[in-house]
């Protein structure tokens, strides 16, 4: 063995650990306000940042200490001020915008907190079904999207299908399937008033908060959601767009839901599917989105999969292989879209 080697090895090893407890520490600040609460106000001493978050003092302090350490905020030992950058405060206080990052860091402990059953399912398989993640499920990937889908889906994304686009201007019908909290749904029905919306999804939990924020926005003439699994859903029209988000590579039966929108999806009509941007190969992963989504997939998206016995795609399914599933369905038109991102692809897939 070579010592130098192992010295790298360690000091990487540690980088991890002190990683994962600076995620939590992150968790803390978004879940209780802390990084808005310090948010634009410059240099302050603890019991600013006590009186400002209206939390507990002692907990406040060691949380700036450790987020000190983990640079996220800058301190000056002489004044003892803790500052939280203008640049950091852009991507973990800005709820709501397509910057905001918190949503990530709220997704860890929710992933976490399953580590036991994960690894107990490594050795009898089977795996964590979606509804066990609870609330905080439910939570974390509504507050990890929210930002992106409102600011991004209509004025951005959807540009790039511009007969889809013109036909929602129009009026046209839209059937968001997996629609969770219903912000994708939502996103659209705000931005194409003379489109019908129809949010379909078999989680009970994420539908009663899809139907609250469809009623905060006064759009239920226009927004209807729906529980129930695809194969259950009938309707007299079919769709001219069915968008499919961040929820392909969860689903225990792919060929059986891509078969079912395919029969949903009007002639002329497009499948929009939002995937996380990964390669096909593991060697063009190495880096640290790759690594991340390999974790999302153990600790979330392939167990949930796994769990009813679906065959565990994962977040790391790549473009190769969604192109052979809807090909396989009856596809024939598969386009990875030329959309700017970091963390996603997008597709357009049509009959």
């Amino acid at each position: 063995m070579e010592k130098e080697k192992i010295k790298d090895f360690a000091a990487k090893a540690f980088d991890d650990l002190s990683g994962a407890m600076a995620s939590g520490m992150v968790y803390v600040g978004t879940r209780t306000g802390l990084f808005r609460a310090m948010s634009g106000r410059g240099p302050m001493v603890l019991d600013d940042v006590v009186r400002e978050s209206g939390l507990q003092s002692r907990y406040v302090e060691e949380w700036l200490n450790g987020m000190v350490c983990a640079k996220y905020l800058e301190y000056d030992p002489v004044a003892q001020t803790f500052e939280l950058p203008e640049e950091h405060a852009f991507m973990l206080a800005s709820d709501g915008t397509d910057h905001f990052i918190g949503g990530l860091f709220y997704a860890i402990p929710m992933m976490l907190g399953v580590a036991p059953r994960v690894a107990q399912a490594f050795v009898e398989g089977g795996g964590v079904p979606f509804k066990d993640y609870g609330e905080d499920g439910i939570e974390a990937i509504d507050l990890m999207n929210r930002g992106l889908y409102e600011q991004r889906f209509a004025s951005y994304w959807l540009k790039s299908v511009p007969d889809v686009y013109d036909r929602l201007v129009s009026g046209g019908r839209v059937l968001d399937f997996g629609c969770g909290t219903g912000r994708v749904t939502l996103a659209l029905a705000s931005a194409f008033p003379n489109s019908k919306f129809v949010g379909l999804d078999a989680d009970p939990g994420s539908i009663r908060q899809a139907q609250a924020y469809a009623e905060e926005a006064d759009q239920e003439d226009r927004v209807r959601f729906v529980c129930q699994q695809v194969d259950d859903f009938s309707t007299e029209q079919d769709f001219d767009l069915i968008t499919a988000c961040d929820c392909v590579h969860d689903l225990t039966d792919p060929t059986g839901v891509l078969t079912a929108l395919k029969g949903l999806l009007n002639p002329a009509g497009t499948l929009f599917v939002v995937e996380p941007k990964v390669a096909d190969r593991l060697e063009d992963n190495i880096n640290s989105i790759g690594s991340l989504y390999y974790g999302m997939s153990v600790f979330h998206c392939m167990t949930q999969s796994l769990a009813d016995g679906g065959p565990g795609l994962g977040t790391c399914m790549g473009p190769a292989r969604l192109e052979a599933l809807v090909k396989s369905v009856g596809f024939t038109r598969f386009e990875v879209l030329e959309i700017k991102s970091l963390t996603t692809l997008f597709y357009s897939i049509s009959h």
